[in-house]
């Protein structure tokens, strides 16, 4: 599938996946996915230092709810809601 950031919050932290989408990729290897654990500030998300690009699988293996939205186009935006569904924000 590609590589994606993930927030630390997530690959450090293990906090589960509640916001994630897809943007157009910055780099030939690049799914476009970001994934964040929605407890991350703009000043925590704004340091580099606090995130990472990973193999898309990576982060599955840390969430696997994400499976079925992964073939999801460019643009899209899905926050966690009830029952641990992925609901389109945009």
């Amino acid at each position: 599938m590609g590589a994606c950031l993930a927030s630390d919050k997530i690959t450090v932290e293990g906090l589960p996946v509640k916001y994630m989408y897809r943007e157009v990729p910055q780099f030939e290897a690049d799914s476009g996915w970001r994934f964040f654990s929605g407890t991350e500030t703009q000043e925590y998300v704004d340091n580099p230092g606090n995130s990472m690009f990973y193999d898309v699988n990576t982060i599955v293996n840390y969430d696997l709810s994400i499976i079925p939205y992964l073939e999801m186009p460019i643009g899209v935006e899905l926050e966690r809601g009830v029952n641990n569904v992925f609901v389109v924000i945009i």
